[in-house]
C-alpha cells in the first residue's frame, strides 16, 4: 500500500507483509487505488448480463452447495443473497479481535477489488467505510472448517454490511444498524452473486494465521535474546555460534541465527571471564544447539510468510468471472489447504520456541548444571525462588505439544457430502493465538531467570545488547531477592515479549525475519 497524506492506498493483489503487519498493529484509513475501478465494473457487468439472460449460473441465480440445481427467479435474487447471509451466520465462541478483523476486512477488500468476483463497487466501498470508521463486525471465532470458504465467520462480517447483528464500535458492542447510522454508513442490499462472493474465501483463516505469524516473529526475536542472555547466565560458550560450523551444514536459517547469536553476545565480560580455565567441554543442547533449532524455526516462519502473503492477495471465492471472454468458472480456490499447512508449521515453530526456552529455564534453576544458587535465589529453602515459575513454563510447554498436533490431517465431510474434504484451516490458525500466549509466558519466565542469573556474576557485565535488555526489565521488575507475589513479574516480562521490546534496540539483527 502507498501512504498518501496519512491515508493508505490499497493496490489489489499487491499487499506486502509490511502492509499487513501495519494493519494488524494499528488502525489507519485506507483508500482503493483508482486503477481497480475498471476491473470491478467489468465483473459486475458480467453478472448483470448473466442475470438478464436468465440461464442458470451457480451462485448467481441458483441455490448453493448441493442445492445448486434449484433455479431462482430474478425477482428473488436479492432475497436469496440475504437468506444466504442470515442462514450462514452460525458462528460461536469468543469474538475475533479487532486487530484480526482489520486483516479480514483488508484482505477481503483486496480480493474483491481484483475484479473476478462480480460485486458492484458499492460492496467494496461499504467494506472500506466500515474499516475506516472502525466499525468492526462481531465475528465469532468458531464455526468454519476452512473449505467452501470461511462461510460462517464471513457471514457474520457481512451481517454488519446489511445492518444486522452486533458490531464493535468505539470500544463498545452495539447493534450494527445503530453503529452504521452513527458512522454515516448506509446498509447495503445485496445483489446477485454478492453474498456468495463475500462469504466464500479464506480471509478469516488467513487473517488468523497472519496473526499467528506476526506473533511467531516476535517470539523468535524474544527467545533468541533471552537464549543469548541465558548463555551468559550459565557461563556458557559462544564457540557453538562460530560461523564455520554453520557454513559447512548450509541451512540458511541456521546460518542467519548463528550470526544473530554472535552479535547478541559480542563483547560480554562474563564470557571473557571463563575463556581460560573452564573445565567444561560442552554446554547442554538448549544452549549449544540454539542456532540449529531457532534457525529451523526461522526457516518455517519464512515458508509460512510466503504462503500467507500469496493467500492474503488471492481471489478465493467461487464461482469466478473472467470478463475478457465472458466466462464464469466454478472451482475450489476457497479450499484453505495452503493456509492449514502454513498454520500447522507455525504451530510447530511456536511449540519448539517454547520447548527450548523451558529447557533453558530448567538448566538455570538447577545448581548442578548452572553453577548458580539453587532456584536462582540466595537463600534456597527459606525461599522457593523460581521453582514453581519453572513448573508453569513446563505446564505451558506440555500444553503446546498437544496444540501442535496438525489440524490439516483432519477432515469431516459437510453439506451432505458435497464438501467431502475440508482443510480445518480456521482451527489450525486460531489455535496459534493460545500457543503464542503460552510461549510468551515461557520466554518471559526465561527472561526473568536469565536476568537473575547474570546478576550473580556482577560486577561482570554481559554484552551491550543484553545489558540494555536487562536494564529494560529491571525498570519494570525488581531483582528477585526473596519470595514474593511472582505472577505480576511474569506478566510484566510476558508483555515485553509480545510487544517486541526485547529486540527493539537491535531490530537490524532480525531484518531477515521481515522480508
Amino acid at each position: 500500500m502507498k501512504n498518501e497524506s496519512h491515508r493508505w492506498t490499497l493496490q489489489p493483489g499487491a499487499l506486502t507483509l509490511a502492509d499487513l503487519r501495519a494493519a494488524w498493529a494499528a488502525h489507519f484509513p485506507i483508500a482503493l487505488s483508482p486503477e481497480a475501478a475498471a476491473p470491478i465494473a467489468a465483473s459486475a457487468a458480467l453478472v448483470k448480463t448473466i442475470v438478464d439472460k436468465g440461464d442458470p449460473a451457480y451462485g448467481i441465480n441458483t441455490g448453493f452447495g448441493i442445492l445448486a440445481k434449484a433455479h431462482i427467479p430474478n425477482d428473488q435474487l436479492e432475497q436469496l443473497q440475504r437468506n444466504l447471509i442470515l442462514s450462514h451466520a452460525v458462528g460461536t465462541g469468543e469474538l475475533i479481535s479487532d486487530a484480526v478483523v482489520r486483516l479480514i476486512l483488508l484482505t477481503k477488500i483486496g480480493s474483491l477489488a481484483r475484479g473476478y468476483s462480480g460485486v458492484r463497487p458499492v460492496i467494496i466501498d461499504t467494506l472500506i467505510a466500515l474499516y475506516n470508521a472502525g466499525v468492526m463486525p462481531a465475528i465469532p471465532v468458531q464455526g468454519s472448517v476452512g473449505a467452501s470458504g470461511d462461510l460462517a465467520p464471513l457471514a457474520h462480517m457481512t451481517l454488519a454490511m446489511i445492518g444486522v447483528g452486533p458490531v464493535r464500535y468505539k470500544g463498545q458492542v452495539m447493534d450494527a444498524a445503530e453503529a452504521l447510522a452513527a458512522a454515516g454508513i448506509e446498509p447495503v442490499t445485496l445483489a446477485a452473486k454478492e453474498g456468495l462472493a463475500l462469504i466464500n474465501g479464506t480471509q478469516v483463516s488467513t487473517a488468523l494465521a497472519l496473526h499467528g505469524l506476526f506473533m511467531a516473529e516476535r517470539l523468535v526475536e524474544a527467545a533468541m535474546v533471552t537464549g543469548a542472555l541465558s548463555v551468559d547466565a550459565a557461563r556458557g560458550s559462544d564457540a557453538p555460534f562460530d560461523a564455520r560450523i554453520h557454513a559447512v551444514r548450509g541451512q540458511p536459517g541456521q546460518i542467519a541465527a548463528a550470526a544473530i547469536y554472535r552479535e547478541l553476545v559480542a563483547g560480554s565480560a562474563i564470557r571473557a571471564s571463563h575463556l581460560v580455565g573452564d573445565e567444561r567441554v560442552q554446554d547442554p543442547y538448549s544452549l549449544r544447539c540454539q542456532p540449529q533449532v531457532m534457525g529451523a524455526v526461522m526457516d518455517l516462519v519464512a515458508n509460512a510468510s510466503r504462503t500467507l502473503l500469496i493467500e492474503a492477495n488471492a481471489v478465493t471465492d467461487n464461482p469466478l468471472l473472467f470478463p475478457d471472454d465472458g466466462a464464469i468458472v466454478s472451482g475450489g480456490n476457497f479450499h484453505a489447504e495452503p493456509v492449514a499447512f502454513a498454520a500447522d508449521t507455525l504451530a510447530l515453530a511456536i511449540a519448539e520456541i517454547g520447548a527450548l526456552s523451558e529447557r533453558r529455564i530448567a538448566l538455570l534453576i538447577d545448581a548442578n548444571l548452572s553453577g548458580l544458587p539453587a532456584f536462582l535465589v540466595r537463600e534456597p529453602g527459606l525461599n522457593s525462588g523460581f521453582m514453581i515459575a519453572h513448573v508453569t513454563a513446563a505446564a505451558l510447554a506440555s500444553e503446546n505439544k498437544s496444540l501442535a498436533h496438525p489440524a490439516s490431517v483432519d477432515s469431516l465431510p459437510t453439506s451432505a457430502n458435497q464438501e467431502d474434504h475440508v482443510s480445518m484451516a480456521t482451527f489450525a490458525a486460531r489455535r496459534l493465538d493460545q500457543m503464542a500466549h503460552n510461549t510468551s509466558v515461557i520466554v518471559g519466565i526465561e527472561l526473568l531467570a536469565a536476568a537473575q542469573g547474570v546478576e550473580f556474576h556482577r560486577p561482570l557485565a554481559s554484552s551491550e545488547h543484553l545489558e540494555h535488555v536487562h536494564a529494560q526489565l529491571r525498570a519494570r521488575v525488581a531483582a528477585f531477592d526473596a519470595d514474593r507475589f511472582f505472577a505480576p513479574d511474569i506478566e510484566a516480562a510476558r508483555l515485553m515479549v509480545v510487544k517486541g521490546e526485547l529486540s527493539a534496540s537491535c531490530k537490524e539483527l532480525f531484518a531477515v525475519l521481515h522480508p
